[in-house]
């Protein structure tokens, strides 16, 4: 059984950073991409960050220049660095993985930007 668990949510006021981490575990033998998902409240879950194992990170254009995505395939984690955060960057952040041919989801970290 593959789990993926994050960490690193919570509120941060406008213009502020956080910083989430997301962890796999259980039986893995082979990782393909990791990533962060987020869906805010009546909203479509979308794309935050992905990066595939020995690939290019892509980005959605509401991120691009502020969050940074990292990997450490040696620990099997995904990291997202969010600066200069916004109101509208109010979401559920979900860690995605492709693990093992198949799709896995965190249970995912609310992360609010307020003043």
């Amino acid at each position: 059984q593959v789990q993926l668990v994050e960490s690193g949510g919570g509120l941060v006021q406008p213009g502020g950073s956080l910083r989430l981490s997301c962890a796999a575990s259980g039986t893995i033998v082979r990782i393909d991409a990791m990533g962060w998902y987020r869906q805010a409240p009546g909203k479509e879950r979308e794309l935050v960050a992905r990066m595939p194992t020995g690939g290019s990170a892509s980005y959605g254009d509401s991120v691009k220049g502020r969050f940074t995505i990292a990997r450490d395939n040696a620990k099997n984690t995904v990291s997202l660095e969010m600066n200069s955060l916004k109101p509208e960057d109010t979401a559920v952040y979900y860690c995605y993985a492709e693990i093992n041919w198949g799709p896995y989801w965190g249970q995912g970290t609310q992360v609010r930007v307020s003043a």
